[in-house]
């Protein structure tokens, strides 16, 4: 039972923050009418949770932290992907009302954007390389698979309820006001882990 509540507690504390993931699979749940249109970015999100988590456990993670360039590179490309991202969302301005159909993006924008903030986010794959990689290595066998497969159903479970909840709070919230909160909420914790992933850059290149 200890690798499964392993897993299942550190999935959800690297996932709980405001991230670019969370945000975007929130408010595809409140701006569609029905939820199942929102089901494209949900599935793609829980998707590539699960390749990135299978690649850490699988040994990423001792290849990654064996090359400092690539270390830098990831920071570097971090601190730049955050800071876009950021400024993406705390430009977005949520349409919450009848024609919020009209502003929800199609299945195909959705698969396409859920892949970029989760297999391009950088932060995301330290995250899930740097943590759930190396705090698999405690385990062998039959424990390090329930291990990782707690750490992947926390991930489809977080995602599904995100946009469960945003479609409640999209029907109670009429004008928008909460997720345009929200956008600006998450763009400015965005742009602190942004600074964060400069700052280990800039360490790390005086090293």
């Amino acid at each position: 039972m200890e690798p499964l509540i392993h897993g299942i507690l550190l999935a959800f504390g690297l996932i709980l923050p405001l991230g670019v993931q969370n945000v975007f699979i929130f408010n595809q749940g409140a701006t569609h009418t029905n939820f199942m249109k929102a089901l494209p970015a949900v599935i793609t999100a829980g998707i590539c949770d699960t390749i990135l988590i299978y690649l850490a456990v699988a040994g990423v993670s001792v290849i990654v932290f064996s090359f400092e360039w690539l270390k830098l590179l990831l920071f570097l490309a971090g601190f730049l992907f955050l800071a876009y991202m950021g400024w993406v969302i705390w430009k977005d301005n949520p349409t919450i009302n009848s024609k919020r159909e009209q502003k929800g993006f199609s299945a195909r924008r959705q698969i396409t954007f859920a892949t970029s903030v989760s297999l391009l986010n950088p932060h995301a794959i330290l995250d899930t390389i740097g943590v759930i990689g190396t705090s698999s290595l405690g385990y062998t066998g039959y424990e390090k698979w329930m291990f990782t497969l707690a750490c992947i159903v926390v991930s489809w479970v977080w995602f599904l309820s995100l946009a469960i909840v945003g479609r409640k709070i999209g029907q109670i919230d009429g004008n928008g006001k909460f997720l345009n909160y929200l956008n600006k909420t998450s763009a400015v914790i965005i742009w602190i882990m942004a600074l964060y992933m400069g700052y280990q850059f800039y360490v790390l290149l005086g090293e």
